[in-house]
């Protein structure tokens, strides 16, 4: 069908998946933005679009909602996977995906429905050198570093996992608001030491495998879940020795699973769930332009 969609989450965090030869019209961010609003469009945090790939079985870029494209997404992989299982395009289980952050291997989850209701996607190596996020701050690693927003003297630990994260930690039986999560996410995504912005995690652990996190997302702000976000803060939490692997790493939208191995490779397993298959309208076409 032409002008299709698939939408699914992962734990509260929402894509539509398109096909762009589908379209009758080219994903440009305006379009993006107005395709994702809530209000006046389809409503989603984000965009994933299939693409081809000399180096994968499947390429994907990933949109965000305000336009801008991110470089990898662990929520995004797991209903990226879900929507090429159930739209056909692939009966396989296990297959490789090509993501600007890099390339992964995605497990699907099959259940007595024959839905791929979980997956478990080999995210790549978390790396704490400045210069992958990048950051300009001058260190061998971005571990506890110290940094000044909203008045507030905070210390975070960089991590990259094919995209950036700023983590910042509270300890055991503490714990981060709301309303902090809301007033540091956007300051610190686009603090002048992260030249291309940054995705943010308010951290606290729980207990010897657990972490509870608030998640501000690059170009998203708020959400339930972040499949690399989980990642990124439990391979924070296991470098700076706050947790031990496997980290089950909580948030507002629910549980994933992080392994953390020894050389900081990551392995992350969760739930996936499919919402609907639509088109878009021939008027809502037309008024993209």
């Amino acid at each position: 069908m032409r002008n299709s969609f698939f939408r699914g989450h992962g734990l509260g965090n929402d894509y539509l998946a398109m096909d762009p030869t589908e379209l009758d019209f080219e994903l440009t961010p305006e379009r993006i933005r107005r395709i994702c609003d809530r209000h006046w469009g389809v409503g989603s945090d984000g965009i994933l679009a299939l693409v081809p790939s000399s180096r994968a079985d499947f390429g994907l870029r990933i949109f965000n909602p305000d336009g801008s494209e991110a470089e990898k997404s662990g929520n995004g992989l797991r209903i990226f996977g879900r929507y090429l299982h159930a739209t056909g395009r692939t009966r396989a289980t296990s297959f490789t995906v090509e993501t600007p952050g890099g390339l992964v291997s995605v497990e699907l989850h099959v259940d007595g429905w024959g839905e791929a209701s979980a997956a478990t996607v080999e995210m790549g190596q978390a790396t704490f050198r400045p210069e992958a996020l990048p950051c300009t701050l001058k260190a061998a690693e971005l571990l506890e570093q110290p940094i000044v927003v909203g008045g507030q003297s905070l210390r975070f630990t960089g991590v990259s996992v094919g995209n950036p994260h700023c983590v910042v930690f509270r300890p055991t039986g503490a714990r981060w608001e709301r309303e902090e999560m809301l007033t540091l996410g956007p300051l610190l995504e686009n603090h002048q030491v992260f030249p291309r912005r940054t995705n943010v995690q308010f951290a606290v652990p729980t207990g010897s495998h657990h972490l509870y996190i608030l998640i501000w997302e690059r170009g998203a702000g708020e959400t339930q879940a972040s499949g690399s976000s989980a990642c990124a803060a439990a391979s924070a939490a296991v470098r700076l020795g706050l947790v031990q692997s496997p980290v089950i790493v909580k948030a507002p939208g629910g549980e994933l699973e992080v392994d953390v191995r020894d050389d900081f490779s990551l392995t992350m397993r969760g739930p996936v769930e499919e919402v609907a298959q639509g088109t878009l309208s021939p008027a809502f076409v037309r008024s993209l332009g």
